[in-house]
């Protein structure tokens, strides 16, 4: 039997689609609470399609990496009826959540203006790219936009070379764990004053927090960072190194560990070299200290490099590929992973919240659902009638 989640009980309401709503609604799912996914009638949630060729099986990798704990219903929210029934569920949600951007839900009468007086109660957590204030509220945004216009596309990619982007859904990711955060916060603040609230979030604002210090150094110092590959100006070594058969990341982020750092690269003499003496020193001969550090881990394996450096103190880790990560052992010692069977009797694995509670732990109880799999159950659990579904099925306003 498993064991009821910390956030048992609460019901959600999913109206949100892609990549930064789901991951936030699919956390809310791992914690206990009864999800509820809103899509549409024609197609779902779009993220079903993605990442597929014509000869792979739907859906792919996004939507099942962001969408377990979930009951899916599809409605049409264009439609009367579609409406209605969102209402109905409203009486009795405690947390409703969508990325729309700002105005659709006003326009659709779904609001938190206008949900509200259904139920004091309920918690409503609207996710956007630009913001919900502001003149970008409108916007459209995606997440290599996102990083565009934050500036982080700005310092990533190799000195002197082109934006290079981050390749996982960072400001997508981000916003959910911040809405995540905010719609806690307000279930805590119901518990103890007995209303709920409207929380907004965005990828904008998200990622900003993510660049917080550069900002504020920026702000202090008028500095504007630049592109430095895998380096950066916390510490000195304190990027990756070529070895024979791969890469490592090394970081020395004081004077005795770069002296540990170099005697166990075999180059223990540049640890008393004028230039590399102090981190300032290092800093203003860092091309010749870089290229003397790839010349000594050029002549080992990863392996012996790691061992080295390993054995003298220094941090350091292996460039993993997708592949040897996947498969690292690791994994399976932290439970970071869950093998679920989704539709076609497939078996996935997927990553699990990274969470260990000693009494109400995370877990995995529904698999990512097929659209609309649950309109039957969920509507009839909200009192309508089996009549009154098929009429509604007919007409197309749910399927």
């Amino acid at each position: 039997m498993t064991v009821p989640g910390p956030l048992h009980g609460v019901t959600v309401l999913d109206f949100t689609r892609v990549f930064a709503g789901p991951f936030a609604t699919q956390m809310l799912g791992d914690l206990g609470a009864d999800v509820v996914k809103i899509e549409r009638v024609a197609g779902g949630d779009e993220s079903r399609d993605y990442g597929l060729s014509d000869s792979m099986p739907r859906p792919g990798a996004p939507f099942l990496s962001h969408n377990r704990n979930k009951k899916s219903i599809a409605i049409d929210l264009k439609t009367s009826d579609g409406v209605a029934v969102v209402r109905r569920l409203v009486e009795s949600a405690d947390v409703l959540v969508h990325n729309y951007r700002p105005g659709v839900m006003e326009r659709l009468g779904l609001d938190y203006a206008t949900l509200a007086p259904l139920n004091p109660r309920l918690v409503y957590c609207s996710i956007s790219g630009f913001g919900a204030r502001g003149p970008m509220r409108t916007r459209a945004a995606n997440d290599l936009s996102i990083q565009a216009y934050s500036g982080l596309l700005s310092i990533t990619g190799q000195p002197g070379g082109p934006p290079a982007r981050v390749p996982t859904s960072v400001c997508d990711l981000t916003a959910g764990m911040y809405a995540v955060i905010g719609i806690q916060a307000a279930l805590h603040h119901r518990a103890e004053h007995g209303v709920g609230q409207e929380v907004s979030t965005s990828m904008l604002e998200g990622q900003l927090t993510m660049l917080n210090h550069f900002l504020t150094d920026y702000w202090m110092h008028g500095r504007v960072p630049e592109k430095m590959g895998t380096a950066n100006a916390l510490g000195l070594p304190n990027e990756a190194f070529p070895t024979k058969d791969g890469w490592v990341c090394i970081t020395s982020a004081n004077e005795a560990m770069w002296r540990r750092c170099a005697t166990a690269l075999g180059v223990g003499e540049l640890a008393d070299d004028p230039r590399f003496l102090t981190l300032r020193d290092r800093y203003a001969h860092r091309d010749e200290l870089v290229s003397l550090l790839v010349e000594a881990t050029s002549t080992m394996t990863t392996e012996e490099c790691l061992t080295a450096l390993e054995e003298g103190g220094v941090p350091c880790c292996p460039v993993n590929t997708i592949d040897r990560i996947a498969t690292d052992p690791l994994l399976d010692a932290l439970d970071a992973t869950v093998d679920m069977t989704v539709e076609g009797d497939r078996v996935v694995r997927l990553v699990q919240t990274p969470l260990a509670f000693s009494t109400t732990p995370v877990s995995a109880r529904i698999p990512p659902p097929r659209l609309g799999e649950h309109t039957d159950d969920v509507l009839s659990a909200a009192g309508f009638s089996t009549a009154d579904i098929e009429r509604m099925r007919a007409a197309g306003s749910v399927a």
